[in-house]
C-alpha cells in the first residue's frame, strides 16, 4: 500500500501515517482496510493495538505479532503513550487552554474522558458575495483518555465542532464549508506520539495534511 507511509519499525512494532478514508479494521460495506490491505503488501499479518477513524488520519501503532500486540495495547491504554491531534474546527472555545472532562456514554456505559486542549489559531471566513461568514480555529489535543470519538463528542459538546465532521458535527456549516472551501472530510489528525522504546520516550511528529493546512 503505497498510501501508507512507514515512520519507524522494530521487532514488535510499525509507527505508520494512515491516509484519511481508509478504515482500520475490515467490516461490512468496506472493500479496503488497513489490516488487511498493509498486511497483504508486507507479506505478513499485522495486528491492531488501537484505532484511528476511518476518516482521521495520521500516526498510528500496528504489532507484528501476537505478543506484541498483547504488550502494545496495553501500553496504549496507560499514560505511557501520548497521542496528541490537529482539529480545524467550526465555532471557537471559551478559553485559549483548557480541559475537557465530560463524561461519554458508550455502549450503554457511562465512562470518563478527558482532553487536554490548547487554541493554536483562529480566523474566520468571510464571503461578501454570499454573506458567508464562518468563525474557525485549529485546535492541538492532548488525550488523556481514548474513548470512541472522544476528540469529536468532546469539541461539538463544547460548540466547536470539527470541520467535515458528518456525525458529530454541524450539518448545516458542513454544508457551507463543502461549498465555500471544498472540505468534503474530517479535519482531524494524529499529527505526534510519544512512545516508551527500552528505558527512553521516542517521539514521532509529522506535518499536517495538505487538507488541514490553513
Amino acid at each position: 500500500m503505497d498510501n501508507v507511509q512507514i515512520i519507524f519499525e522494530n521487532d514488535e512494532i510499525l509507527v505508520i501515517n494512515k491516509p484519511c478514508g481508509l478504515a482500520v479494521q475490515g467490516g461490512q460495506n468496506i472493500s479496503h482496510s488497513l489490516d488487511k490491505d498493509f498486511s497483504a503488501a508486507l507479506g505478513y499479518k499485522i495486528y491492531l493495538v488501537h484505532r484511528l477513524d476511518k476518516d482521521t488520519a495520521g500516526l498510528m501503532v500496528v504489532a507484528k505479532n501476537p505478543k506484541a500486540a498483547g504488550k502494545w495495547t496495553n501500553l496504549i491504554s496507560t499514560k505511557a503513550v501520548k497521542k496528541e491531534y490537529i482539529a480545524i474546527c467550526a465555532g471557537s472555545l471559551p478559553q485559549k487552554k483548557g480541559i475537557i472532562k465530560d463524561d461519554l456514554v458508550q455502549h450503554g456505559q457511562t465512562k470518563s474522558a478527558v482532553t487536554n486542549y490548547t487554541v493554536e489559531k483562529e480566523w474566520t471566513y468571510e464571503n461578501a458575495e454570499t454573506g458567508t461568514k464562518i468563525n474557525l480555529c485549529k485546535i492541538r489535543l492532548l488525550l488523556e483518555t481514548g474513548r470512541m470519538h472522544q476528540i469529536r463528542i468532546h469539541l461539538s459538546k463544547n460548540n466547536c465542532p470539527i470541520a467535515g465532521d458528518d456525525q458529530h458535527g454541524n450539518f448545516k456549516v458542513n454544508k457551507l464549508l463543502k461549498k465555500e472551501l471544498k472540505i468534503k472530510h474530517l479535519l482531524l489528525a494524529s499529527v505526534k506520539l510519544t512512545i516508551p522504546l527500552g528505558t527512553e520516550e521516542k517521539v514521532f511528529e509529522i506535518p499536517l495534511p495538505s487538507a488541514m493546512d490553513f
